[in-house]
């Protein structure tokens, strides 16, 4: 039998700080996350984030949690039951941080028989620290608990017409009735040796203004090529004049260069050069979630408006929309009735 198990990032159970402090250290000391020697990593989280950064992470989940729970977890929730209603398989959600863990989506798939399993991480472009991690972790619980079960990998889909359709039609919707003077592109930072790490060919990316537009096999599994590349089939899909949009990275960590330019100082630069009405999405993430619903509608709008800009729109991610679902629940059946 065939099953699917769709896998989100995670969150802490609770806005308390223990439990913010349990997840961040989990999410934190992932090599994939912090590459660095596990002497170091561990000295860096745990003798010195973990000292702070927990305090500060709750307040800031306290104000975005919702009455049922985390934003990300209910969301994703809502998006798993509305593709369970759309197919025939079985379908579990796992969380790469926190629960529910991975272990426990394809132990609850096995328990109801399911010998393949289609992986797919919620994550439109591929990086270390999000579909790379997911599909490490997973094959090693599924090596030492359930050998007997196959993966099948969906492939990053930041490019996939389903994708582009669907994320072009929900920005249209959103803002049909909004004025806005230039639309920003946000997607979720990482450090630029993250770059040069996934490079297969050791040689072609060299994080400047030319190497993500020449074609390279190093484009499978770089972030920030498949970042631009949504951006520009996305501008193309919406005929978006130039000069109207452009692309950032957010949520960074002190120390070496991250994806540049960042987020905050796009925001800040526009609303100091004058652009009274901004929109903003972030296509790295399907689900709302601290760094959307946080950093970008609270912190970004606040100081966007703060120097000088009026009106700043914030397009909600797919989350369950029916469309997105739609595309979920074809992918699968395609692949569950796909002869091969």
């Amino acid at each position: 039998m065939k099953g699917v198990l769709l896998v989100n990032l995670g969150s802490p159970d609770s806005p308390e700080r223990k439990d913010v402090k349990k997840y961040l250290s989990q999410f934190l000391m992932d090599e994939r996350v912090i590459d660095e020697p596990l002497w170091l990593r561990t000295l860096l989280v745990k003798g010195i984030i973990l000292n702070t950064r927990p305090k500060r992470s709750a307040k800031a989940y306290k104000k975005i949690w919702w009455d049922e729970g985390s934003p990300l977890i209910v969301l994703s929730n809502r998006l798993l039951n509305k593709v369970n209603n759309m197919t025939s398989i079985p379908i579990s959600l796992a969380m790469r941080y926190g629960n529910p863990s991975i272990e426990n989506g394809i132990n609850e798939l096995n328990k109801k028989g399911v010998k393949e399993i289609l992986l797919i991480p919620l994550y439109p472009q591929y990086a270390m620290a999000s579909t790379e991690t997911i599909l490490v972790l997973a094959e090693e619980i599924r090596k030492e608990k359930f050998p007997d079960i196959a993966f099948t990998n969906i492939p990053s889909f930041y490019n996939h017409p389903d994708y582009i359709k669907v994320l072009s039609e929900s920005i249209q919707n959103y803002l049909k009735n909004k004025d806005w003077e230039h639309l920003l592109f946000s997607y979720h930072g990482i450090p630029e040796r993250h770059i040069r790490k996934s490079d297969i060919t050791s040689s072609h990316c060299k994080i400047d203004s030319s190497c993500c537009s020449v074609s390279s096999p190093a484009h499978q599994f770089c972030y920030r090529h498949q970042c631009y590349e949504t951006t520009r089939q996305v501008v193309e899909c919406l005929d978006l004049k130039e000069g109207t949009y452009s692309s950032s990275f957010q949520s960074r960590l002190a120390g070496q260069p991250w994806l540049q330019p960042y987020t905050d100082k796009v925001v800040e630069n526009f609303a100091k050069s004058g652009t009274k009405k901004m929109a903003i999405v972030t296509p790295a993430f399907v689900s709302d979630c601290l760094e959307t619903l946080e950093e970008i509608a609270m912190e970004a709008k606040e100081d966007f408006e703060e120097k000088g800009g009026k009106e700043f729109h914030v397009v909600p991610c797919l989350n369950d929309n029916i469309e997105w679902a739609k595309v979920l629940s074809r992918w699968i059946d395609e692949w569950a009735f796909s002869k091969v």
